[in-house]
């Protein structure tokens, strides 16, 4: 009969009338989200969890000027394209790369802390490589 976005905005709300008893009664249709199983190195399970993953981002992002809205932000970003993505189960490596992406854009030093752990730097030159990397990211500026 009637079809309607409940004021929340987080439901449907729907009139309907039984064809047998003419009787009306009301539905809710919810959108259940559910994140992602988060699938180790190890091969082991574990649930999604937006605080470690804001643990991480603050780790690398340690004495760095950047505020806290800023890392929220980040926490949600990461957090949507999980649930958006329609998996039911995602690598840690997965993660670790969209939270690279996110100190890149936030801190460059944070991703080069970041970085060098996740990436299991060995070596001088694999430093180098990395921050050569951030440094082709750049655009240049108009004289």
């Amino acid at each position: 009969m009637d079809t309607r976005v409940s004021e929340e905005g987080d439901a449907i709300r729907r009139r309907r009338r039984c064809a047998q008893c003419d009787k009306r009664f009301s539905t809710f249709e919810r959108i259940e989200l559910v994140m992602p199983f988060v699938v180790k190195k190890n091969g082991s399970r574990a649930e999604f969890a937006p605080d470690k993953l804001r643990a991480s981002l603050m780790l690398a992002l340690r004495k760095r000027p950047v505020s806290a809205a800023a890392v929220d932000s980040a926490v949600e970003a990461i957090t949507e394209k999980l649930l958006t993505s329609g998996e039911r189960e995602v690598n840690s490596d997965r993660i670790g790369e969209l939270v690279m992406h996110e100190l890149k854009r936030l801190d460059k030093i944070a991703y080069i802390r970041f970085a060098s752990v996740y990436k299991s730097f060995e070596d001088v030159a694999e430093f180098q490589k990395a921050i050569a990397e951030i440094g082709h990211d750049r655009k240049p500026k108009a004289k």
